[in-house]
Parts: C-alpha cells; structure tokens; sequence
C-alpha cells in the first residue's frame, strides 16, 4: 500500500511539471507565432493567432499629455500588416512572464518596433490568451507606445 502510494506520488510530482511546461509552451508559442506573421505580412498566420472577439487596445499620451486609450479592430490591425511588404513590420520583443491559471494566460513583453528598417516606437504588450477548442488564441492585446525608452 504504501509502496503505491509513493509511485503514485512520484508520477503526480513528475507528469504535473511536464503538463505546465506544454502549456507554458504552447502559449509562448502562440505569442511568438505573431512576429513572424507580421514581419512577413502573412494574414493567415496572423488571423490564426486571435480570437474572433479579440480586442486590441493601444494607451498613448497626446499632445497635452493626457493618458488616451485608442480601440483598433482586428481586422484593421490584419489588413495593415497584410497590405504591407515582408519585411515592412518588425516587432522585437522579449517576453518578460508568462502567468496561466486553466484557460486563461496572461504574457507581458516589452519590445520595439520598426517599420521599413527604421525604429517607430517601443512599450510594452500586455496580451491576455484564451484556451479554446482549437489551442490559444489571443484575446485581448493592450499596448504601451512611446519614442524613447
């Protein structure tokens, strides 16, 4: 009995670690799938990486200095991208923590971004993901802008 029970226990400590680490994997590669997809204008990848509902958000001072937050549809964000050239969009990032609780994963990532070659701006994405049926998708994306470090 006893014996049982610590094979039991051994399996538990050593299958549960390797389940977070699929998980963990699989929404980082979710958040990873995006750049290349961008980078390469690609629209199908790029779809294949939201939700339907996704809700994309960006939080940017004008030019009083006021805190603004401006809502973008995803379908404009994909028709942007897709209408550039390979190459054209290049978001550099770094993903700082990677946080899951069921079907639910928040990711944050600082990062830059360059279009055409040239630095545009940099921040901060904050992405929260949702399991569905067919593996994570992104949900909600909000995003920090700015110039400068």
């Amino acid at each position: 009995m006893r014996k049982t029970i610590l094979v039991g226990l051994t399996l538990f400590l050593l299958i549960g670690p390797a389940n977070s680490q699929t998980t963990m994997d699989s929404v980082r590669t979710t958040v990873n799938n995006l750049f290349p997809a961008m980078k390469n204008a690609d629209s199908t990848l790029l779809k294949a990486c939201f939700a339907d509902s996704a809700i994309l958000q960006t939080i940017y001072h004008d030019k009083s200095g006021r805190v603004n937050v401006r809502d973008e549809r995803i379908i404009q964000f994909i028709s942007f991208v897709s209408k550039g050239s390979k190459g054209d969009a290049d978001e550099r990032l770094l993903i700082n923590s990677i946080n899951i609780d069921g079907d639910l994963a928040i990711v944050w990532t600082p990062y830059s971004f360059y279009y055409k070659g040239k630095f545009s701006h940099c921040g901060v994405n904050s992405f929260q993901l949702i399991r569905f049926s067919n593996g994570w998708k992104i949900q909600y994306l909000v995003d920090t802008r700015r110039k400068t470090d």
